[in-house]
């Protein structure tokens, strides 16, 4: 039970809820057994006429006296009036046993949507949490798969079931108490039959787990290949691949079905097999049972052994739907120990948030001694460095050289693996990611926007904003102009990804969004390298006008966009082989300008 730890803990919030419905679910089984309960007398008066002042020596005390006291409820009506009698205390017993299993709904339903709800935002939560390193090793569509798929089996095969879990064993617990105390020697021999039935039963869904595992994780990767198609349409159809990628879709969907296949088979075996267990230890009962009471070797008179079986018969379905959801639970708990791996990650990037306030930048971003490494892949190691408030420091060198890795430990999105890095004299840790994070803005190599208006994704980082700084934002990038062209203006929405913009356009409004936002602190990551000539010339200039008064790390591998920085990094497996202005760095004839001289010649 280790595995639903989390649905327990959910389950404590409710602990008032719960015991209401306990109670309405008890007086409910309550008044059900006392409706089956009238079928003793009922079958007395149908069998014994006007005989109803007789009470059969066969039952025990306890029995005898109900039978006593009904005739007493009774009084002196005849045996239709006594008939009509019996009727009346069935139908309100079953108006009873209803209006409080309706009770019982109304009741545990809310709990059981409100727990998928605090799953499924922990689970965003936490995502949001994770530091980006994470999902460099993660498939996206594994991901999502996760966040849906899991969360939605969770949702019918686990938290669907707790209904299950309260009322079908209490059901038992109660018909068996009732059925022991009318018969002890039938009821034992009912008992010696349920752990056989629960062994072949627990044979059927142990291997649902592993199964259902194996769905969860096709899924994902069919998922994962969808994502691929979607975003790489234009080279699939370029080089002529969709039938590769058809056919590895068509495996995994075929591995999918199978698992699924295989899942339904067991899990729909449980149902129907219970039943006909059952069903067997009923006949069986009542074969032995009727022996006994035929030869009156058993103490119980024939309407009560009628009822004995009526009340026996009314837990097989209870049986048949507590082996469902424990089928049901097996094949939920490979989705919940799915996505307990995503919540129980450990966040390698902790936040502070009661550290030393940091409401602006005044002297300097320093590195010292940093190193950095990942799966015991050294990225950077022995970086000294110190960038004054105003400058602009350029990193430059081959891929893989470690300049992103560089330019991502300055807003924490990896945390240093040696050395420190510092803010205005203080270790970045001792601040609260949010005060560091709002210091700065970022604009990446690829544009990162949102499927909302343009308005909308400029003040992604000041929402609320005036359209007035909007607009003037938009002036500074250089997008003004094209936005006013489209038909909304800036109310225009601009698509899944900013599809229905054009490269530079997408770009010139992650620019506008860091205008807006104001930061002292700016990271331009390869910001023009994907783009044509007039797009990057708008773009540069945008760029330039922003970094008027900033702070700014340029990562750059079109080195002319960086002639002009404060200092020039030349990164090289990790270390500064180089570092100094565009001249000096000419001047020693070295890496950058053997870089330089490559680009001048293409």
């Amino acid at each position: 039970m280790k595995k639903y730890s989390r649905i327990f803990r959910y389950l404590k919030q409710y602990r008032f809820q719960i015991v209401l419905y306990f109670i309405c679910i008890t007086l409910s089984i309550v008044f059900s057994v006392v409706s089956l309960g009238m079928l003793a007398p009922f079958f007395d008066l149908i069998f014994m006429g006007n005989e109803m002042g007789m009470v059969p020596k066969a039952d025990s005390p306890v029995t005898a006296y109900i039978r006593k006291l009904l005739l007493l409820w009774a009084g002196d009506l005849n045996p239709k009036g006594a008939l009509a009698f019996i009727c009346i205390i069935i139908v309100v017993s079953i108006f009873l046993k209803n209006l409080f299993l309706y009770l019982s709904f109304n009741i545990l339903n809310p709990i059981k949507n409100q727990i998928v709800n605090i799953l499924r935002m922990e689970l965003y939560h936490k995502i949001l949490g994770l530091p980006i390193g994470y999902f460099t090793e993660k498939r996206k569509g594994d991901l999502i798969s996760r966040i849906t798929n899991d969360v939605s089996e969770v949702e019918v095969s686990l938290v669907g079931a707790l209904e299950g879990w309260i009322r079908d064993p209490l059901t038992i617990l109660i018909n068996f108490a009732v059925l022991f105390y009318i018969s002890p020697q039938l009821t034992v021999a009912i008992l010696v039959c349920i752990p056989l039935v629960g062994f072949i039963l627990g044979r059927v869904s142990r291997a649902l787990k592993r199964q259902s595992n194996k769905a969860a994780i096709k899924l994902g990767e069919s998922l994962s290949v969808l994502d691929e198609t979607l975003n790489g349409l234009r080279v699939i159809k370029a080089f002529n691949i969709e039938r590769l990628l058809r056919k590895r879709f068509e495996d995994i969907n075929d591995e999918l079905l199978e698992a699924k296949n295989n899942i339904s088979r067991r899990r729909d075996l449980a149902s129907p097999m219970s039943e006909f267990l059952g069903v067997l230890v009923f006949v069986g009962i009542l074969w032995f049972g009727g022996q006994l009471v035929l030869s009156q070797q058993l103490s119980l008179s024939p309407s009560m052994f009628l009822a004995y079986l009526a009340m026996f018969y009314n837990i097989i379905n209870p049986v048949k739907t507590l082996s469902t959801s424990f089928s049901n639970m097996q094949k939920g708990s490979s989705a919940i120990v799915r996505i307990e791996e995503i919540l129980n990650t450990r966040v390698t990037v902790d936040d502070n948030p009661n550290g030393q306030p940091l409401s602006s930048f005044n002297n300097s971003i320093e590195f010292r001694d940093v190193s950095f490494a990942y799966d015991d892949a050294v990225i950077l190691s022995g970086i000294h460095l110190t960038i004054e408030k105003g400058k602009t420091v350029a990193l430059v060198g081959s891929s893989g050289a470690g300049k992103s890795t560089l330019a991502d430990l300055v807003p924490r999105f990896h945390d240093v693996t040696g050395g420190e890095v510092l803010i205005d004299g203080t270790n970045i840790k001792d601040y609260s990611l949010h005060d560091v994070r709002s210091l700065m803005s970022i604009v990446t190599q690829e544009p990162i926007l949102f499927n909302d208006t343009i308005a909308n994704n400029i003040a992604l980082g000041q929402p609320g904003a005036p359209q007035e700084d909007i607009i003037r934002a938009a002036k500074i990038a250089n997008a003004h102009d094209f936005i006013i062209k489209k038909e909304g203006g800036y109310e225009s929405n601009i698509g899944d990804r900013g599809t229905k913009l054009s490269g530079g356009e997408r770009q010139r409004l992650t620019i506008a969004r860091a205008v807006l936002k104001n930061p002292p602190i700016l990271i331009l990551d390869e910001a023009t390298s994907s783009l044509d000539t007039e797009s990057e010339r708008l773009v540069q200039d945008a760029i330039n006008n922003l970094m008027t008064d900033r702070t700014s790390i340029v990562i750059a591998h079109r080195l002319s966009t960086v002639r002009h920085a404060d200092e020039i990094l030349v990164l090289q497996k990790g270390k500064i082989a180089e570092r100094g202005t565009h001249d000096q760095l000419m001047a020693l004839k070295g890496i950058y300008r053997r870089l330089v001289e490559m680009q001048e010649v293409r």
